[in-house]
């Protein structure tokens, strides 16, 4: 794949210009009547699902169906952590899986999609909690994820900013830090894999809303959408906090619940975090984008929800805690606020593979890890709906485990108490 390269002088002409002389990234095609493989949701999922379907099993007659617009949904609601850095080793496979494809994303995509790998960095406040932490620590590294266990002195060596006052609030005992772990910009990773799955032939539909499942002997053959009836070979479902509600238009049920998660940001100021910050007792994480942004995250609202939105009560208490975290941000002036819809599983792992009906294939459920997950996820469906197999990290994560109890339980491996 070639790109041109644009002079500053021409950048800004097309930008005061209103873009006018750039082709789109990807096309704007009409949907067609058939398709081998349908992917709906074109979010990171959903693209990269498609892209490596193209790239790695040759199967290019593919649609990405939309209901609103590429990135509209969770991709662009996150706070861009990347990190693999999981107690149980499926959940660490797969996350590095997808951490290893972050890493070489740029290459392959030919996109650059801003990987910084800073390191993440999460705290221990107390000495229970350091003991935990140096147990997982130990897990982590017997499944080959790469993590160190730090002392208080270490912490601040790496932080200096945090609050290690004597009379601190949320007083720091340690930590332990994954150094591959990071942030990449959420926009350019969905950009990337829509102009490189486009360039392969798949066709990205977007404003294209799945209304119903044609199902014929228990089987998927094709889709009721906004914009017409188009048949299918195979569909892969990959919608984030919505997949309960895809899932009852084809006539089953998910053992899933959707959570608003919120974040904010602040006003820019001067780089001074060269870190991820994870705080597991405040609920809060924070990094500072490239934009001199900090990009504050809280936990889920504990409600089921479909609201893109903050509340103020959740605002108020992670920015309680952030603060005192980090006594130099009690000033800062918040930017603007948002949600993202996290599908939640009861074990709080993701389920991936066949659904109850024949030819529907499942990404769901990765509640507050979709964003780190999207290279894994994307190259693990694809694989499936290819081969009609699971690959061998995905086959941990079937949906039949809540049948036979092998549960895969993150809810503390996830870093944050949801």
């Amino acid at each position: 794949m070639t790109s041109r390269r644009y002079s500053i002088t021409e950048i800004v002409r097309q930008g005061l210009g209103g873009h006018q002389g750039w082709a789109p990234a990807w096309r704007m095609p009409e949907l067609k009547k058939r398709y081998d493989v349908i992917v709906i949701g074109g979010g990171g999922h959903g693209l990269a699902t498609a892209y490596y379907l193209a790239k790695n099993h040759g199967t290019t007659n593919v649609a990405v169906l939309e209901k609103g617009w590429i990135g509209g949904g969770n991709s662009g609601r996150n706070t861009t952590i990347i990190r693999s850095n999981y107690f149980f080793p499926a959940s660490a496979r797969i996350y590095d899986l997808a951490l290893r494809l972050y890493e070489g994303l740029s290459d392959d995509l030919n996109f650059n999609i801003m990987l910084s790998q800073r390191g993440l960095l999460t705290l221990a406040h107390s000495d229970h909690a350091l003991e935990l932490a140096a147990r997982s620590v130990n897990a982590m590294l017997i499944n080959g994820i790469d993590v160190e266990l730090l002392s208080a002195s270490q912490v601040q060596a790496e932080v200096p900013l945090l609050n290690f006052a004597p009379d601190a609030r949320f007083p720091i005992h340690g930590g332990y830090i994954q150094r591959r772990g990071g942030i990449a910009r959420h926009d350019a990773v969905v950009w990337g894999y829509a102009r490189a799955a486009d360039a392969l032939g798949v066709d990205i539909i977007q404003g294209c809303e799945v209304t119903g499942f044609r199902i014929e002997g228990g089987r998927v053959v094709g889709l009721d959408t906004t914009r017409g009836s188009v048949e299918a070979g195979a569909v892969g479902m990959a919608v984030a906090g919505h997949s309960g509600q895809l899932a009852a238009k084809a006539g089953f049920e998910l053992p899933i619940l959707s959570y608003a998660l919120q974040a904010m940001v602040s006003e820019p100021i001067k780089p001074m975090l060269d870190t991820v910050v994870m705080s597991p007792t405040t609920g809060a994480y924070v990094s500072q984008s490239d934009k001199g942004e900090m990009v504050i995250g809280a936990g889920l609202d504990l409600y089921p929800s479909y609201a893109q939105r903050g509340n103020l009560v959740g605002t108020r208490t992670i920015l309680a805690g952030l603060t005192e975290l980090f006594p130099s941000f009690r000033r800062l002036k918040m930017m603007r606020q948002w949600a993202g819809i996290v599908d939640v599983c009861w074990d709080y792992s993701p389920i991936i593979g066949p659904s109850p009906v024949d030819g529907l294939y499942l990404n769901c459920g990765w509640g507050t890890g979709g964003f780190k997950a999207i290279p894994g996820g994307g190259y693990v469906l694809a694989h499936i709906l290819a081969t009609g197999r699971h690959h061998e990290f995905s086959a941990p994560f079937d949906l039949r485990r809540f049948e036979t109890g092998a549960l895969i339980d993150e809810a503390a491996g996830a870093g944050i108490a949801h």
